[in-house]
């Protein structure tokens, strides 16, 4: 919709039907020392024309260069008709789905992404969304310790391979009710979580565990034996995921005996560009008992009086629509764009079509893996299993390393120096589906040169 800005007559009519002469009186409250008064440095104002070309420039200036990074963020293939059916105005200015007889398409659409979500996870069921991946864990911390009634403690168990950002936010939302986040480290060797590692903290309350598969490392974790260990010691298990794994992984309803209790993780690898950062969302999926304790919103189909089929919010655990102190988040969001974004783009691939993304993805990985280990001075950080990323060691700086790439064009990986600093010089690379053997062969080239640099 056009912005129309007010007419002087429309203005002045108003201000008139509040007793008040001018705009300035609306603000005499407000203490003259704190007004901005007269914005003297704003320049003037540019023509669409002239924006277009700044804004034009000031984008050009991130660059295309060849990625080789995911630490949480994907360079997948994104189908041009994802975004162009996204960007439609009925999906384009839709916020949220109040008016259920006024937003039956809306509700629907978000009702397919569930459907599509637990069909990937292998829950069963999903909210609309929660603001990202990062968020979304920590959603799952909260309602864990809400719903296991067999643990009468605040903590959670969480293993140092979980992506460090995702930590680190989740302290900063749970600490403030006093929930703790306990330290699980990983094995050197592999770079997973060991039984052996688990075995010190038995007979200890704690309301979960946490399993991100695959781990931060890229390494995939013996999920079945932690999440049977975890409900052995009356802890829930909360999986961290990635989504497009899920599709040739055992998906979270399917670890160990009784599947893990809750599934979070980032939405960002089924459609979501890079984008310099965002937007993303984050998934949230649980088993039945628990979905009460779900934050968010579910939607659901039902049939009208005239048996009419038709979808409705069917629960609505925010504090926009119940008490707040009875509110299970009063932080969480439907980022419906991107959700309506995911859900064309899972409709367009098909399982087939993510699989195929997914086993790509872990092929093309390999082959960088095999070839950059073949450089003096480069070799494999883990002995184990990874999907589509991996810890390499150098025998050079990695932060000088990854500097020097950069400057060849392309994103070499991320280093792991400030968030692992026990690694030593090692960074983590990922290829997805979108990397040719042509780009392959440039980065091993690029690196060979870098290290002889450096």
């Amino acid at each position: 919709m056009p912005f129309i800005p007010h007419t002087e007559n429309e203005i002045n009519t108003m201000l008139e039907s509040i007793g008040v002469k001018q705009i300035d009186d609306l603000f005499g409250e407000v203490p003259k020392a704190l007004r901005a008064g007269e914005l003297s440095n704003i320049p003037v104002g540019l023509s669409e024309m002239q924006m277009t070309q700044l804004m034009t420039e000031r984008g050009a200036q991130d660059g295309r260069p060849l990625c080789f990074i995911g630490a949480g963020a994907y360079d997948h293939y994104v189908p041009a008709a994802v975004w162009q059916i996204t960007t439609r105005g009925e999906f384009y200015t839709a916020y949220t789905p109040y008016q259920a007889e006024a937003s039956q398409g809306t509700l629907q659409l978000i009702y397919e992404f569930q459907s599509m979500m637990t069909t990937l996870t292998g829950m069963d069921v999903s909210n609309a969304s929660v603001y990202d991946g990062a968020s979304s864990l920590a959603e799952a911390v909260l309602m864990s310790v809400r719903a296991n009634r067999k643990s009468k403690s605040k903590r959670i168990l969480v293993p140092r391979n979980v992506n460090p950002t995702y930590r680190s936010a989740t302290h900063t939302l749970v600490k403030g009710q006093n929930i703790e986040l306990v330290d699980i480290d990983y094995d050197k060797e592999t770079g997973g979580i060991s039984l052996d590692s688990l075995k010190a903290f038995e007979g200890e309350d704690f309301a979960a565990v946490v399993i991100q598969q695959p781990n931060f490392f890229g390494s995939l974790e013996d999920v079945d034996a932690i999440t049977d260990w975890a409900h052995a010691n009356n802890a829930l298990v909360i999986g961290v995921v990635n989504p497009l794994a899920m599709s040739i992984l055992k998906p979270a309803g399917l670890w160990g005996g009784a599947g893990a209790d809750i599934a979070c993780g980032d939405g960002q690898p089924l459609g979501a560009p890079l984008s310099s950062g965002g937007p993303y969302y984050g998934i949230m999926c649980c088993k039945k008992a628990l979905v009460r304790q779900m934050p968010g919103r579910i939607v659901g189909r039902t049939v009208d009086e005239e048996g009419k089929e038709g979808f409705v919010l069917t629960l609505q655990a925010r504090e926009q629509h119940i008490r707040r102190s009875k509110a299970t988040s009063n932080i969480c969001t439907n980022q419906g764009l991107v959700v309506t974004a995911s859900t064309i783009h899972m409709s367009i691939l098909g399982a087939a079509g993510l699989e195929n993304a997914a086993s790509q993805s872990h092929l093309n990985t390999a082959s960088l893996v095999e070839k950059m280990c073949a450089i003096d001075g480069v070799e494999k950080m883990f002995d184990s299993v990874s999907f589509h990323e991996t810890v390499i060691k150098l025998n050079k700086p990695a932060k000088a390393v990854v500097d020097a790439m950069t400057e060849a064009n392309i994103i070499a990986g991320f280093d792991l120096s400030e968030a692992y600093p026990e690694l030593g010089d090692a960074i983590l690379v990922c290829a997805t589906e979108q990397r040719t053997t042509k780009e392959i062969d440039q980065y091993v080239s690029a690196l060979t040169k870098a290290l002889g640099e450096v």
